[in-house]
Order: structure tokens, then C-alpha cells, then sequence
């Protein structure tokens, strides 16, 4: 398991300069193995060191990529798969572990037009954002056909969203993706209104 200070949804890409002995050596375990790890957020504490406070539900992750830099820090990139909840943390020697089971996914997609109004919400707060300088505007969301996991076009725009790491953890764990979406809008909309008042500040 590796606690970190951020969300990791299924389908987005994690990247992770792996310094810690502990977990160097996970790396090293993971890409001897099946190359799959769990990620949980820390909800009050440091990813160093350990002694911190974790959620529960969190998203497995399978390395796509890692490298060994030559003083035996790992350069990795990691994507995530599917939502797991810890049902019980083991060991933290040498490294944390869990035991951990899957949370189902759901095959009932959401109606487009409210994809659409969610997509609309996070665009908009993203090209906010970057008027004030703080970040790069949303690429298009990729085609998703009936053949796809139903809930990716939910988690890539739950990814893409400027929210803080609370306000994402609470998408990860609801369990309808009609919801999620709903929360997502929801959430999207407030940071629009904040990121407008700080623009008419500016402005005034």
C-alpha cells in the first residue's frame, strides 16, 4: 500500500518519484511482481515517516512504467484500475500493508447531457484557472464507446477537476456513478463561483 497526500482515480495516470527506503523497496517488490499496489489518501499526517491517518476507500494501481535511478530512487508511472477499501492494515514492516477487497463497478452508464453538464462545469473552472495563472486549461474528454468501462467518461472528468483532495476523495467513494456525477457538477459549480469572485476582485 502507498498513502499519499492525493486522490488517485480509476483511469488516471500517477506519476511518483519514489524516494523513501520503504517504499523503494515496494517498487522493487511490485515490479518483480504483478506490478500492482494500492494507493490511499493520507487524511492528516506526512506520506514520510509514517505514523499519519488514512481513508479507507482508495484505488489499486498497476505500474506501467519504472525506472531504478542509479542512487536507488524509482521514477514510476502507475495507473489507476479499480476502487478497493481497506478492510485491515497489517504490517508496516517493511513497507504498509493491507488487506484490502474490490468495490464493484457499476455497468449502468449516465445519460450524456449530464456528462455534458458536468464537462461544461469542469471546463469552465479549468479555463478560470487559467486566467489566473494557475493552470492549463481541460482537454477534451477521449470518445468512449458502448464497449468501454461505462464509468471512465465519470472518473477522467472526477480526474480533470481542480478540486481539493477531500472534495475528491468524496467522488471516490460514492458507489453510483449518477451521483458522482451529480457531486461532481455540484462541486465544479462552487469552484466557478469562487474562481469569478477572485477574478472581480482582481478586477476592481
Amino acid at each position: 500500500m502507498f498513502p499519499l497526500e492525493s486522490v488517485l482515480f480509476p483511469g488516471a495516470i500517477l506519476p511518483l518519484h519514489v524516494f523513501e527506503p520503504r517504499y523503494r523497496q515496494m517498487m522493487a517488490d511490485c515490479v518483480s511482481g504483478d506490478g500492482m499496489f494500492g494507493v490511499v489518501l493520507i487524511s492528516r499526517g506526512s506520506e514520510v515517516g509514517g505514523g499519519d491517518q488514512r481513508v479507507r476507500v482508495g484505488t489499486e494501481a498497476r505500474i506501467e512504467e519504472a525506472s531504478r535511478l542509479t542512487d536507488g530512487r524509482w521514477a514510476v508511472i502507475a495507473s489507476g484500475v479499480r476502487r478497493i477499501v481497506v478492510e485491515s492494515w497489517l504490517s508496516e514492516d517493511p513497507y504498509p500493508l493491507a488487506t484490502v477487497r474490490a468495490l464493484p463497478s457499476v455497468s449502468v452508464g449516465v445519460a450524456p447531457g449530464v456528462v455534458d453538464e458536468a464537462a461544461a462545469a469542469v471546463r469552465r473552472a479549468r479555463a478560470l484557472l487559467s486566467e489566473l495563472g494557475q493552470g492549463p486549461t481541460l482537454r477534451e474528454p477521449p470518445e468512449v464507446t458502448s464497449a468501454d468501462d461505462p464509468e471512465a467518461p465519470v472518473w477522467h472528468l472526477c480526474s480533470s477537476a481542480p478540486l481539493g483532495a477531500m472534495d475528491r476523495q468524496r467522488l471516490l467513494e460514492i458507489d453510483v456513478p449518477a451521483e458522482r456525477i451529480a457531486v461532481l457538477t455540484e462541486l465544479a459549480l462552487q469552484v466557478n463561483e469562487d474562481l469569478h469572485r477572485l477574478l472581480a476582485q482582481g478586477h476592481s
